[in-house]
């Protein structure tokens, strides 16, 4: 198994070489103005894109570029790297029709489609479908690699509201357009005289998607959401109302300080004495946790500064889990690279991000995260000196527990001689499209019952608190069990040896004991 693992790992990379190649040498020679620039470059410069192709195409070259063709051709015919919501009629954010809003129970963003909302009209149909594209390429880009589960809310809906082009449309979209976007696709309370044109969109689905597809009452409908992410008509608790402006996905409106929600910019100033007293009452909850001034002053005394944040950032870090993967970003290196864990131990409720300064220039970063009111970040804003590194602790707040809804936005720009800047004026001004963005997602460890033994808890403690050395551990008993698997195989087959040679022998006992009756019988 261990010989296995690295040979499909080479054997993936040898075939997203074979596909870029081949989509350069049979692909792009047909015509330069087949697709959007910006889709090729990115095609031939992200492994993990050409990899969903694969993927999602049982890793067969031929069918993947089909796919590859498809897809690059329709975004662009549609201006998919193009659309804003400028380039969108306004009636359609209004309607609320289509939106991204909750999470189902595998933390999965969800969007729904009031089905009963949509109105069948060719003169709308091209904007409609660009609608959807642009929701889809939105969330492409806001959360990588992350699949979404469609919701159809068929209540209140009859036949008048079924356009079959358009639900074809939205099949395709996760069928050729995004490889592996589809986590599933729940309909919800469909009337019972639909079923025949469901029976056509499961066809169009295919065998690779059909088990994606399911079909749930307002009962059942909680088996993959939780009721605070369903409207009360399906059962749930959800207060959320749709309305625009703003988009309804954009959870990350509420940046967070050390000490919970922060105030906005505007009120900074007026508010600084007060969250001074809130920062000396928050040091006497975590005694281990010394008191941040919010605003920085990067001309002020740099020497001290840079101690006094160094010798707060190891105590801060004392006691938090440290990451073990790390995204490699044009900015700064984040660590982990995906996701942050926690528990319901005292020494599972913190966290440690690691931010690396790849430049040569002073990088400004700030976290912001979707529940404000469970997490305390610190720091949550600063800045980090070329080659330098930044520990950011992250601690459950009270008795919060995580969620796999709960998400961390992680950004990052670079000063550029703007040293002088406070750090609220410098994100005022920044350009967006200077602003490196990386999002970390929770998980939730499983909570252990505790062992009777004090000794054994004692030992459950230390390994909780030291990741490598489990992490070790685990290593040398998965290289035993496989190595016992080894010798179990070995007696296995001379067991089987043995039952051959004793079938052998007692075939033998037959046959002679045959011939000698053969042989004394009477002529």
């Amino acid at each position: 198994m261990a010989q296995s693992e690295p040979n499909e790992e080479q054997d993936l990379a040898k075939k997203i070489e074979e596909t870029k190649q081949r989509f350069k040498n049979e692909l792009l020679q047909e015509s330069t103005e087949k697709y959007d620039q910006r889709d090729v470059e990115r095609l031939l410069n992200e492994d993990a894109l050409v990899e969903g192709y694969l993927q999602w195409r049982l890793h067969v070259v031929d069918d993947a570029l089909k796919m590859i063709d498809e897809s690059l051709q329709w975004r662009k015919e549609f201006g998919v790297n193009d659309l804003s919501e400028s380039t969108i009629p306004r009636w359609m954010f209004e309607t609320g029709a289509v939106y991204l809003h909750g999470y189902d129970k595998e933390g999965n963003k969800l969007f729904w489609f009031k089905v009963k909302l949509h109105v069948k009209d060719a003169k709308t149909a091209l904007d409609k479908k660009k609608y959807v594209a642009f929701w889809l390429e939105r969330y492409a880009k806001r959360e990588p690699g992350m699949p979404l589960t469609v919701v159809f809310d068929m209540a209140e809906s009859g036949i008048s509201n079924i356009d079959m082009d358009f639900v074809k449309y939205v099949v395709n979209c996760f069928k050729v357009y995004y490889p592996k976007f589809l986590s599933k696709m729940v309909i919800v309370d469909m009337p019972w005289i639909m079923n025949a044109a469901w029976k056509i969109v499961k066809s169009w689905l295919g065998p690779e998607a059909i088990s994606k597809l399911k079909f749930a009452s307002k009962a059942e409908v909680q088996t993959f959401i939780d009721p605070e992410y369903l409207p009360p008509h399906m059962g749930g608790t959800d207060p959320f109302k749709y309305s625009y402006p703003p988009l309804p996905d954009d959870d990350f409106q509420t940046p967070i300080n050390d000490n919970g929600p922060a105030i906005t910019e505007d009120e900074t100033e007026s508010k600084e004495a007060e969250q001074e007293s809130k920062d000396t009452l928050e040091s006497s909850f975590n005694s281990d946790v010394v008191p941040k001034s919010k605003k920085v002053n990067f001309q002020e005394e740099p020497s001290r500064a840079e101690d006094k944040d160094r010798g707060e950032s190891n105590v801060r870090a004392n006691g938090a889990r440290k990451p073990l993967t790390t995204f490699k970003g044009p900015l700064m290196d984040v660590s982990p690279a995906e996701e942050l864990s926690f528990g319901c131990g005292e020494t599972e409720r913190k966290c440690l991000i690691i931010l690396t300064n790849v430049t040569k220039n002073l990088v400004a970063f700030k976290v912001r995260t979707t529940a404000p009111e469970k997490y305390r970040v610190k720091p949550s804003s600063s800045s980090c000196e070329p080659g330098a590194s930044v520990d950011i602790v992250v601690s459950l707040h009270g008795g919060s527990q995580t969620s796999l809804q709960d998400r961390f936005l992680v950004m990052a720009a670079e000063m550029d001689g703007a040293g002088s800047q406070e750090l609220a004026q410098f994100w005022k001004e920044v350009p967006k499209s200077k602003i490196m963005e990386h999002r970390l997602r929770c998980h939730a460890l499983s909570s252990s019952k505790p062992p009777s033994n004090p000794l054994k808890e004692s030992a459950v403690e230390t390994q909780s608190s030291r990741p490598d050395e489990l992490s070790s551990m685990l290593m040398r008993v998965t290289a035993c069990n496989h190595r016992l698997e080894q010798k179990l195989d070995s007696c296995l087959w001379v067991q089987k040896v043995l039952i051959g040679l004793v079938l052998v022998l007692v075939v033998l006992n037959l046959q002679c004991l045959y011939l000698l009756g053969t042989a004394q019988r009477p002529s």
